[in-house]
């Protein structure tokens, strides 16, 4: 699970629309849960090092990758809050946005 997550990432860098910063979160809590080896390479990787190490260990980020990542995470909530019908999972589509709002305007540090 975590080799699809950071092959995710990858996609993510290339494409804009893929958030790349969740799915390298998710290697790392799958590596870290499965295996100590795969858990210190994925640590000690390029990727690792310029997208996640400051977020896990300080809790900032860029202004770029922080608006990079709401705005893409945005546009996907916003696909899905328009194909759906049922009133219940729109509104718990609703509040997730808000929340990761709130989380990343309060939580999140902004770097230069």
């Amino acid at each position: 699970m975590g080799v699809k997550a950071v092959s995710l990432g990858v996609v993510g860098i290339i494409l804009p629309i893929l958030p790349t910063t969740p799915f390298l979160l998710l290697a790392t809590i799958m590596f870290s849960k499965s295996s100590d080896r795969l858990n210190y390479k994925f640590q000690n990787s390029k990727l690792y090092k310029k997208y996640l190490e400051d977020f896990i260990g300080k809790r900032t980020m860029t202004k770029k990758r922080k608006w990079t990542l709401l705005i893409g995470v945005d546009l996907i909530l916003l696909v899905s809050l328009i194909t759906l019908v049922n009133p219940y999972l729109r509104t718990i589509l609703v509040i997730l946005f808000l929340v990761k709002h709130w989380y990343f305007y309060n939580y999140v540090k902004t770097s230069d």
